[in-house]
Parts: structure tokens; C-alpha cells; sequence
């Protein structure tokens, strides 16, 4: 009975023996299949040297090699968790990475293949970040400096128990706090938030709703600029009768005490103003 059912004869007094055990032996297994894996791709990469590129016996040593290197790549990926970006989608860029620095690998140079590998596929997960997730371009530098204020934000938040301030990150690094600002405003490239998303916690509309409204007066703006174009073409003293007109809101009678002329020739000047505004007028035409 004891020996169909191991568990039942361990007390409870053993039971955190057999936990340590277990825990002492997962590095162990975890070594060994690193050990196994690197074996074997250093021999996979002795067969790939030997065989003709575009042959399928290479293809077929050379996905056998992709498929044996995809932990690195997951344990890459796992760098970049607290991007918000789906995991899926990383581990893929990070596997174009892995084939990049497969089909670079020279395995005389007496590098390990993880060691060269590394790079490649960090390189290629960090410039998909830089290129394709932010949604505002950030310049290089601002980019580089603000891994470093992410780095120091983490490690003095595990230090302290708290989220550490501007003053304590700028003394971590030796920077100013504006920089430090700057850095976290560039942090935030990463992450859009929809327009017509309402606003959590103060249940407001969305963005959209507030951000302005339609100026009544905005469909005038094009006919105020053709009246404009049109004006200086007519002579000086059709335009000052225009203008008295319909800007000072004179009447014939009182435009024609202005200028001194009768009525009926301020009448005749704004038949004939009228008449030049709609031949020149290509909008009418």
C-alpha cells in the first residue's frame, strides 16, 4: 500500500524536506537541458556548414536549429514584459532575430552560439519597440537614457518598498530631474489611448467629446477670402463704396454726402463693382 502510494508515507514533517529538494534539483535540470542544447546545436552547426544553402537538407538543419533556440528567444522576450505589448508578438520579432544571427554564426570563430545570438535578438526586439509600438518618435538618446530611469525606477522601488521620486532617480543616475521628466514623458510614447475611449474613474466622455467644438464662423473663412482676392481688383474709389457700404453700413444717401457724388451715380459704381466681383469670380463661373 505504502509503496503503490509514495505520498501517504511522507508526514508532514518531511513534506518541506521534499519541496527543497525539488527546488534544489530545478537548476540542475535547467543547466542540464542548457548543456543539451548547446551540444546540440553546435552539432547541427557542423552539419549546416557541410550542406548547400536553398537545399532542403539545410532547410531542414537550419529549422531544426530555430527550433532549438527558441527558449533563448522566450527568455529574451521575457525582458520586455512591462511593455504591454503582446508576448506572442515579441517572442516573433525576436525569432527574426534568432534566424539573423543563425545564418551569421561562424561556429570557427569559437564563440558560443548564445553569446553571439544575444545581441541579435535583443537588437531586433529593442528596434521593434523603437519603430513600430511608440506612437510618438523619440530621439535615440532620450530613448537610451530613459531604459536607465526604468532600470533605477525599479531598482529603488524593490530598495525602498515604494515608487521612488524624480529627486531619488536623478541622484541614482547622476542626471538632472528634468531629464528624469523628460525620460518619463518619452515612456509614455508607448502607450495611445483612444479618443473615443471614455475616462476611467471620473466618468467623463471620451477625449473626443471635449477636445473642442465646430465654430459656426469657420464656413465663412473661405468666402471672406475670395471677397478679399476680389476687392483689390477693382479700382480705389469702387472699393472705399464697398466698403461704406456693407463694412460701415452706410446707406446710397449718406455715401454719396461722403464722396460728394449723386446717389444715383454711387448706385451706378456699385451695379458696375458688382458685375466685375461675378466675372472674376471663378466659383459663380
Amino acid at each position: 500500500m505504502a509503496s503503490g502510494t509514495p505520498s501517504a508515507a511522507i508526514s508532514a514533517a518531511d513534506g518541506p524536506l521534499l519541496v527543497e529538494s525539488e527546488d534544489e534539483d530545478a537548476p540542475r535540470a535547467r543547466q542540464s537541458r542548457g548543456a543539451d542544447t548547446r551540444a546540440l546545436t553546435q552539432v547541427l552547426f557542423g552539419e549546416l556548414k557541410c550542406l548547400q544553402p536553398g537545399t532542403a537538407d539545410h532547410s531542414r538543419v537550419r529549422g531544426a536549429l530555430i527550433e532549438a533556440n527558441l527558449p533563448l528567444v522566450r527568455y529574451a522576450a521575457a525582458r520586455f514584459r512591462s511593455r504591454n505589448e503582446p508576448m506572442e508578438d515579441v517572442i516573433q520579432v525576436g525569432t527574426i532575430g534568432l534566424i539573423n544571427a543563425i545564418d551569421r554564426f561562424d561556429p570557427d570563430r569559437g564563440v558560443q552560439f548564445p553569446t553571439f545570438a544575444m545581441p541579435t535578438v535583443v537588437g531586433e526586439i529593442k528596434r521593434y519597440f523603437r519603430d513600430n509600438v511608440r506612437t510618438v518618435h523619440v530621439p535615440r538618446r532620450l530613448h537610451e537614457l530613459w531604459v536607465q530611469v526604468n532600470g533605477a525606477t525599479e531598482d529603488l522601488t524593490t530598495l525602498h518598498g515604494r515608487i521612488p521620486t524624480t529627486a531619488e532617480i536623478a541622484e541614482r543616475l547622476k542626471i538632472g530631474e528634468d531629464e528624469v521628466l523628460a525620460c518619463i514623458e518619452a515612456g509614455r510614447s508607448y502607450h495611445a489611448t483612444s479618443l473615443e475611449a471614455a475616462q476611467e474613474g471620473d466618468g467623463l466622455p471620451g477625449l473626443l467629446d471635449r477636445l473642442g467644438y465646430e465654430d459656426p464662423a469657420l464656413a465663412g473663412v473661405e468666402h471672406r477670402d475670395l471677397v478679399r482676392h476680389l476687392l483689390v481688383q477693382l479700382p480705389e474709389r469702387e472699393q472705399r463704396i464697398l466698403m461704406l457700404r456693407y463694412y460701415s453700413n452706410l446707406t446710397q444717401s449718406q455715401i454719396s454726402q461722403e464722396l460728394g457724388v449723386s446717389q444715383m451715380h454711387v448706385s451706378r459704381l456699385l451695379a458696375r463693382s458688382f458685375a466685375r466681383l461675378r466675372s472674376a469670380n471663378r466659383i459663380e463661373a
